[in-house]
């Protein structure tokens, strides 16, 4: 194999998984990596490990490096199983490992793997001296599980926040510099969007965090996708920007239809919207995939939806995909609702209760049309559209 080094006696080990296409309900259409770093000096340690099904490549990896049996250390920054789960069948030659993990991690990973493991919990600022080199550790619960941390290569300048500035992405590459930065930022923003933006209050004051800390940060080797070594200061920004929710002129239409009423609605919007130079991305739910449209939401001023009524009630892709980005908790957008009804409508005050209940703003004049809509009503949909546009421009 390849030895594939991010700094001198600090290799990648991890392992590109170019078959997945569905990460617990998130889309991978590029597939995903479980990255995990060795660290080669007087003492030796192994950063994060990988999923279960590919313990013995991780084990293949390592040891045309070092003797597993070599190993001192297993740091493991977070214990979801596709950074943790190898961890049984590799201790089971590095016999002598002693395991370092936050206070929670030490509780997550002796519930997962049992009690009769050598775990160090360490907190943030704590310090492992390997030789040359020393790994500290900032705690950095609830990014995204409560045991997370990153650990962080002093004399390197190496930051490894495990699921962090990640994205997944499987390629032949393993750095930034080395893979087209559309697709790279398309996918870190997908990350951030369908992962982390639940958290972004948290993120923005671990950002601030590390920021006050005066810490050089020259690479940063995350646990999904590539490693930021040519420009770290790109993503860290990228999320300072999420996190505080800084949109751009955009606004994206969500709908479902049964007839083909409510998309003509949704076109008409949709129009009304452009006329006003801003943009609109557009998605049938059946016909998307809500990954990628939470992704679009990410920087949008406003998300329009819009639903027939089945049954006094949302049609059922409408209310999965309100269910799904209501915990997420996109910040500052402006929600507006429109839908058409035969003998009896529902689902436009419904979509609006669960929107206002989940603290969003809502757009309080919603647009429904009984049946199939007339001309005059398409002219409707069209100055609603415009509404909402003027109404973005004042936001």
């Amino acid at each position: 194999m390849v030895k594939i080094k991010i700094s001198e006696d600090i290799f990648w080990v991890g392992i590109v998984d170019w078959d997945v296409r569905d990460f617990h309900g998130y889309l991978t259409e590029h597939g995903t990596t479980y990255n995990a770093y060795l660290i080669v000096d007087e003492k030796t340690a192994l950063v994060d490990t990988v999923k279960y099904p590919f313990h013995e490549e991780l084990v293949e990896k390592i040891n045309e490096i070092i003797g597993l049996e070599q190993l001192d250390y297993i740091v493991i920054n977070h214990v979801e199983m596709d950074h943790s789960s190898a961890l049984p069948y590799i201790i089971k030659e590095a016999k002598n490992a002693k395991i370092v993990a936050s206070k929670k991690g030490k509780e997550s990973l002796t519930k997962h793997y049992g009690e009769n493991l050598a775990i160090e919990a360490v907190k943030t600022g704590d310090r492992l001296k390997l030789g040359k080199r020393t790994l500290t550790f900032i705690e950095a619960p609830m990014l995204h599980w409560p045991d997370s941390m990153f650990t962080y290569v002093v004399e390197d300048a190496i930051l490894m926040p495990n699921d962090a500035f990640g994205q997944h992405l499987a390629t032949s590459a393993r750095f930034d510099d080395e893979v087209d930065e559309a697709l790279l930022m398309r996918e870190a923003a997908k990350y951030y969007a369908n992962i982390l933006m639940p958290l972004s209050e948290l993120v923005k004051s671990k950002i601030q965090e590390i920021i006050d800390m005066k810490i050089p940060i020259r690479i940063i080797a995350p646990s999904h996708g590539v490693i930021w070594r040519s420009n770290p200061v790109k993503i860290v920004e990228a999320y300072r920007r999420w996190s505080e929710g800084v949109p751009k002129d955009k606004a994206v239409i969500v709908y479902d239809s049964m007839w083909g009423s409510t998309a003509m609605m949704a076109r008409a919007i949709a129009d009304g919207i452009a006329s006003q130079g801003v943009e609109v991305k557009f998605f049938k739910l059946r016909e998307s995939d809500v990954t990628e449209i939470v992704t679009e939401i990410l920087e949008a001023k406003a998300v329009v939806v819009g639903s027939p009524t089945l049954n006094n009630s949302m049609f059922p892709a409408v209310s999965a995909f309100l269910t799904y980005v209501t915990g997420l908790k996109p910040k500052g957008k402006l929600w507006a609702f429109f839908g058409s009804y035969g003998w009896g409508g529902g689902a436009v005050k419904q979509m609006m209760e669960i929107t206002k209940k989940a603290g969003f703003e809502v757009y309080e004049s919603p647009l429904e049309v009984r049946y199939v809509p007339t001309s005059s009503e398409i002219k409707e949909c069209l100055n609603f559209g415009r509404s909402i546009a003027q109404k973005m421009k004042s936001y």
